[in-house]
């Protein structure tokens, strides 16, 4: 991991956000960023003595934008459009997912098209350095105009007011930046419109997304190759020579996945029971890797987000123009993140039945019906296996796609939204609920490893069995099993599966 990442508007990277954001890696901000930012905020002052009309800096802002504003006011304006636009609902964000949408907001200023002075600039720069996080509503968003509501709330803590993270509470924003020892800046004209005005808040959940959905495309191939190896199936489908007729990146990257997670068991070695294996079981190669190549885009979409001057006005510093458009727009993101909750909805889907091949002695042929001994006095894990359908069926609801929607608001000036916000916190809720999904697969598949001993499985499934059976012995007889499902969870969420298996075999592709 870095020690310090560089803000300058260029180069970061999605493992840079979650340096900061998750990890509290300090930005360091080079002189050539400040002096930009300075030369583009007295441009904009020169434009402004030419009697420059720019939207949002000497006129009202949405269905408002038309009203022209005077030269006295401009700072009063800011302040106050700030304060209007503060008008989420919901729960509170996580705080480091507001962390991250500070961060990169700051990443979209160090570009110097957004007209904020060097003040600003350092002081959002040292409330992150400090942990002095905002903290903003997770609901209100529509996408366009950038995310309004939740970045607005965000700016309050650098007047003084709103709340922020502090040391692990909520406190009222005057009283973290004092504690902090970080003075308060009263906004100047423009500043209101640049705090909010932009993408920040959906990028900075979909660059966690990306992060968390790519160890957990990994985790699913480890409890997949568990459950191939407990079933002993088939192995062609996983062979070199099969999945190279289809080059696709991802599908041959998995393939090599699976052979290596498999490799040493004495399970698959024994005489084979079917001529081919269930879908489910088979076709993991094809599934997981075009996840893998689905992921590969929408990591790519999204850096270039993260790195672009998602922002309107923009200023030009050398020509001293203002223009207006709709860089803000979130259609890039609400895409890729309406892909994301797709792909990996799919992927709890293969893992759901793949635990019923677990639990079926008609697909298993020999292992007892729910992995439990003494049936019908005992349930195993039949009622596991719901709690499964039913976060994969929410997440069937979860992935209806939201940037096909849109609705008016500001008048119709304001006529056509992303719902990218909406977006990604769907796929955020979709990537918490298969982690679950796969932890009770993975509690199934070492379930029924009990029946094959004493033949070993694979080295990987032996120290995954351990690191399961830690939290959640062996089950014998009925027991409360919602106990289990959250010892085995943080497992799958913390990465502790995938710690293990490249402990045992080395780094997975």
């Amino acid at each position: 991991m870095k020690n310090q990442i560089v803000l300058s508007g260029e180069g970061l990277i999605i493992e840079d956000v979650i340096a900061v954001a998750r990890k509290n890696v300090k930005v360091v901000v080079p002189k050539i960023v400040i002096d930009r930012i300075q030369a583009n905020w007295d441009a904009i002052a020169q434009m402004l003595v030419r009697g420059d009309v720019m939207y949002g800096l000497n006129t009202g802002i949405g269905g408002f934008g038309n009203v022209k504003i005077s030269a006295d006011k401009a700072g009063e304006l800011s302040t106050r459009m700030l304060r209007a636009h503060a008008s989420g609902y919901g729960d509170p964000v996580e705080q480091e997912i507001a962390k991250a949408s500070l961060l990169l907001r700051l990443n979209v200023f160090a570009k110097g098209y957004s007209g904020v002075r060097p003040q600003l600039f350092l002081t959002f720069v040292e409330m992150l350095n400090r942990n002095v996080i905002p903290v903003f509503y997770e609901k209100g968003s529509v996408g366009t105009s950038g995310d309004l509501a939740p970045l607005s709330q965000m700016g309050l803590v650098v007047i003084g007011e709103g709340k922020a993270y502090w040391q692990g509470k909520i406190v009222p924003g005057d009283v973290a930046m004092k504690k902090a020892g970080i003075p308060i800046v009263p906004l100047a004209y423009r500043e209101g419109l640049a705090i909010m005005n932009g993408s920040q808040f959906m990028t900075a959940i979909a660059a966690f997304n990306i992060f968390d959905a790519k160890k957990l495309i990994k985790q699913l191939e480890i409890v997949c190759s568990m459950t191939i190896d407990v079933l002993n199936c088939v192995e062609s489908p996983y062979s070199k020579e099969y999945n190279e007729l289809r080059p696709y990146k991802g599908q041959n990257n998995t393939a090599a996945n699976l052979r290596r997670l498999l490799a040493g068991s004495e399970l698959m070695k024994q005489p084979k029971k079917n001529v081919q294996n269930a879908y489910s079981l088979r076709s993991v190669p094809q599934v997981s890797g075009a996840a893998r190549d689905a992921l590969d885009y929408i990591r790519k979409i999204t850096e270039i987000e993260m790195n672009s001057v998602a922002d309107n006005p923009i200023f030009y510093t050398r020509e001293k123009v203002c223009r207006t458009g709709a860089n803000f727009h979130g259609a890039p993101i609400g895409y890729t993140q309406d892909l994301l909750g797709i792909v990996i909805t799919d992927l709890g889907n293969i893992s759901e039945r793949q635990t019923n091949n677990l639990m079926d002695p008609a697909c298993s042929k020999d292992l007892p019906a729910f992995l439990v001994k003494s049936a019908g006095l005992d349930s195993g894990l039949m009622i596991s296996q719901y709690t499964q359908a039913a976060l994969v069926s929410e997440n069937k609801i979860l992935a209806s796609p939201a940037s096909v929607d849109s609705i008016p608001v500001s008048g119709n000036q304001e006529d056509h939204v992303s719902f990218g916000t909406i977006a990604a916190r769907k796929a955020r809720e979709i990537i918490k609920n298969t982690e679950a999904v796969i932890a009770i697969q993975l509690l199934a598949t070492c379930q029924a490893y009990e029946f094959r001993k004493p033949l070993k499985p694979s080295p990987t499934f032996q120290a995954i069995y351990k690191l399961v059976r830690k939290v959640s012995p062996a089950i014998i007889e009925d027991r409360a099993f919602y106990k289990d499902i959250e010892k085995v969870v943080p497992l799958i969420r913390n990465y502790k599966v995938l710690k293990t298996a490249e402990k045992t075999i080395g780094k997975l592709l």
